[in-house]
């Protein structure tokens, strides 16, 4: 889970650098149900669900692929 001291949780708000937040149900109790966070320069994502363990249903599941399927339909639009 996600956490971290007051100034810095108010600065990842402040400055828009929490990239996702779980909706519902936060499954690991993360502080304001982060799940993941930008760098200041916006180039690296920290990603707490790991959905690259949920793309073959041989794995257990296929729930995050469409994340994938996004990021490629993204970046060959670009």
């Amino acid at each position: 889970n996600y956490f971290c001291d007051a100034e810095t949780l108010a600065r990842l708000e402040g400055e828009r650098l929490v990239a996702l937040r779980y909706e519902g149900a936060n499954p690991n109790g993360s502080l304001n149900a982060i799940a993941g966070i930008l760098s200041p320069n916006l180039r690296v994502m920290g990603l707490m669900p790991h959905p690259e363990n949920a793309v073959d249903p041989l794995a257990g599941g296929t729930d995050g692929l469409p994340m994938f399927k996004g990021l490629a339909e993204s970046l060959l639009a670009a």
